[in-house]
């Protein structure tokens, strides 16, 4: 799981956000790590808008991106509060096409 580690400051109308970066993520932004500023108050959709907005090699991973909040799985509107952790999970590829130990299991 990519972690996000959002460092929060109440400045005049917006929250600094931290985010850790990792595998595919990192690799596109070159970096370990991105800074942002979200208005208040932050939450998870906005937190993926100004990822995908302000770090263009980074878009095509926001849409299926997912955004954890206190450990639990977030909405779009979910509010991120200062200090909070949150993960970002990214699309994972891979795979088989075969059938799974699920299908497997099913009686014919």
């Amino acid at each position: 799981m990519d972690r996000v580690k959002v460092t929060a400051f109440r400045g005049a109308e917006s929250v600094q956000v931290t985010v850790r970066l990792f595998a595919l993520a990192r690799q596109r932004a070159g970096r370990t790590e991105l800074t942002l500023d979200l208005p208040e108050p932050a939450t998870a959709g906005a937190l993926k808008r100004a990822i995908a907005d302000r770090f263009p090699e980074l878009a095509p991973l926001v849409p299926n991106l997912l955004i954890a909040v206190a450990a639990e799985y977030a909405d779009d509107d979910t509010p991120i509060p200062p200090g909070a952790e949150v993960a970002a999970i990214p699309p994972v590829s891979g795979g088989s096409d075969g059938p799974t130990a699920t299908d497997r299991e099913r009686p014919r």
